[in-house]
């Protein structure tokens, strides 16, 4: 050919197709995330019922695709808020513990036990009393109310017999005498000790992605954070479950 150099157009023409060897380009199907029959159908009766047009066919494409970008967009906010509610933040040094629940609780807790074992030794104190005096005329409640007073010293009895009968066994079978190690069960022991560290830090290196769990908390939550869902009748009706 006059004016053409074959071997350059040929290097031209590899070097322009290098990229697209062995690549296989495919047409992917469009799936509807929703049962098709059924969106045609409950679009019809809108339709139908604003007097409407029938829609394209596409328009069901179109509400599926929406639908599934929607539910997704849900998801990942759920997931995000319930990771945000499993953090702690206690080992964090940018925040400031201000107050802690617990401890005030379980202090109220401590305040009711002392008041209650206060008020368990005053009734002591008075049935005690009462099963030592001596009065030749007695009603029904002062009777039994010594009854009950010498049920309760029979009780103490017991449990002071109880524990001095422990007492008595564990001196009788001695102190616990602990085996010699031989220097196997050193080997196996720093061995052991030397495989569970290796299997500290191979799990430290790979720590298992922890499992996010969303509650109906957390579903109010973003539905109250959002504009859309935040007036809406579903919304009400988690507030009674």
């Amino acid at each position: 050919m006059g004016g053409v150099n074959l071997l350059e157009e040929s290097q031209r023409i590899l070097a322009s197709t290098t990229e697209h060897v062995g690549t296989v380009e495919r047409s992917c199907k469009d799936e509807s995330f929703l049962a098709g029959a059924a969106l045609q159908t409950r679009i019809r009766e809108i339709v139908r019922k604003h007097h409407l047009d029938d829609p394209a066919v596409d328009v069901a494409n179109l509400i599926s695709h929406a639908t599934q970008e929607r539910l997704r967009t849900i998801v990942e906010k759920l997931g995000c808020i319930a990771e945000h509610r499993m953090d702690t933040v206690k080992m964090d040094s940018h925040y400031e513990e201000t107050s802690n629940v617990r401890s005030q609780l379980k202090f109220l807790e401590e305040l009711d036990k002392l008041e209650k074992k206060r008020h368990e030794e005053q009734e002591r104190e008075m049935l005690l009393r009462l099963a030592k005096s001596r009065s030749k005329q007695e009603d029904p409640e002062q009777a039994r109310l010594k009854q009950k007073a010498k049920e309760m010293q029979q009780a103490e009895m017991e449990v002071v017999r109880q524990q001095e009968a422990n007492q008595t066994a564990l001196a009788a079978i001695g102190p616990r005498k602990r085996r010699k190690m031989d220097n196997s069960d050193v080997a196996e022991t720093a061995t052991g000790s030397s495989n569970f560290t290796s299997a500290g830090n191979a799990s430290q290196r790979f720590q298992r992605q922890r499992t996010k769990r969303v509650n109906l908390r957390d579903l109010v939550f973003l539905m109250e954070q959002e504009r859309d869902l935040c007036r809406s009748t579903l919304l009400y009706k988690t507030f009674f479950k």
